[in-house]
């Protein structure tokens, strides 16, 4: 039975779009494939790691039938990628082979069946729905993603805390060292609620959110999250677990600030960033009224020291940072210019956008 057909290009899109969460190594072995569904002209494509589900639509079906198959993702993404961009692809279903042709190359694939795949149940109701643009939840997740932990055993890092709070959508990472606050502003009112979202299912969104005023529906359950935008829906589970406090984590009233240009104080750290060692990544920073110096050194007592000159006239202080999580927001931050408020050499440092209350991120200092 014929499944679809189409061009390569439509029919590798949404194969990109499911792909991306499905492991090479897992357990059960039929997560390496794909689910497609065909109901007539509309087949459904979807993948799942059990903890996240993506499902697209494509109007690509060909003749009335409903079918149903599983075969290997990346097998099959590969062929369509090898395949010339013109010329129609066909996908047609017997003895429990698919069989991929497009002019004279043919390819036979071996298929598992479509009621064996194990599908992530969607909620029946959920406690809170959002609508935002596209652009609007990317940048959110964008402002804060870098800052979230890689398997931590403290598991409620490992994710991004999302917070629903009066007309508010904000979104929290820390990994213990750093922390990176963003907010943006819906036009819906909520009740105050906190949710975690794994790791894996923010990156992936990163990946499919596109720079659109199309507009993203996130739902919102005790144990679950849906995202529905475009033709796709990501279904994910949430992280059980309690998130750290941030609103106690985030200085207020430090006395000691200043501003910098963004691209300028980048700069300087990256050159000093090449002293240091993969072991240990320490830059020291010595600020005193109109100047602050920046300094690296490694175990071959080789060094680097960068001076800028800045806006200035608190109290001088020496402190150390791991550059890697300075680098971190001045590569992801588009602003010109960044403010830089500080306690004293053992308090963590406050940075943020200038004239913008929206973005917050706070770095602990590091014995140098």
């Amino acid at each position: 039975m014929q499944l679809v057909k189409s061009t390569r290009d439509t029919l590798l899109r949404p194969l990109q779009i499911v792909s991306g969460i499905v492991e090479r190594r897992h357990t059960m072995p039929i997560l390496a494939n794909i689910l497609i569904r065909k109901n007539g002209e509309s087949v459904s494509f979807l993948s799942t790691d059990t903890e996240v589900q993506i499902t697209t639509l494509a109007d690509i079906g060909s003749g009335p039938e409903e079918a149903g198959t599983t075969v290997a993702a990346r097998k099959l993404l590969d062929i369509l990628r090898a395949l010339p961009e013109s010329g129609d692809v066909t996908m047609t279903l017997l003895n429990k082979r698919l069989t991929v042709q497009s002019g004279k190359s043919r390819f036979a694939l071996q298929t598992l069946a479509a009621e064996e795949f194990p599908t992530v149940s969607v909620a029946d109701s959920y406690n809170a729905t959002v609508t935002l643009p596209q652009k609007t939840l990317k940048h959110l997740f964008n402002m804060v993603h870098f800052a979230m932990a890689q398997q931590d055993i403290r598991y409620y890092l490992n994710g991004l805390l999302l917070v629903l709070d009066g007309n508010n959508v904000i979104a929290v990472a820390t990994d213990g060292h750093r922390l990176a606050f963003a907010q943006v502003t819906a036009e819906q009112q909520f009740e105050r609620q906190e949710v975690i979202i794994p790791r894996k299912t923010i990156l992936e969104l990163q990946r499919l959110l596109e720079e659109s005023d199309d507009e993203v529906r996130l739902d919102i359950a005790a144990s679950q999250v849906k995202l529905t935008f475009a033709d796709i829906e990501l279904v994910s589970k949430l992280v059980e677990g309690k998130f750290p406090d941030y609103t106690r984590v985030i200085p207020k009233g430090y006395k000691n600030d200043f501003t910098i240009g963004r691209e300028e104080l980048l700069r300087s750290l990256q050159r000093a960033a090449i002293m240091t060692s993969d072991k240990f990544k320490g830059v020291r920073c010595m600020i005193s009224p109109g100047s602050m110096k920046i300094s690296s050194t490694n175990a071959d007592q080789e060094e680097a020291v960068e001076e800028l000159e800045i806006d200035y006239g608190g109290d001088t202080i020496d402190i150390g940072f791991n550059v890697t999580y300075l680098l971190d927001v001045l590569n992801n931050l588009k602003c010109d210019q960044v403010n830089i408020a500080l306690g004293d050499s053992n308090s963590s440092a406050l940075m943020s956008i200038p004239d913008n209350g929206d973005f917050k991120y706070v770095v602990m200092p590091m014995r140098i």
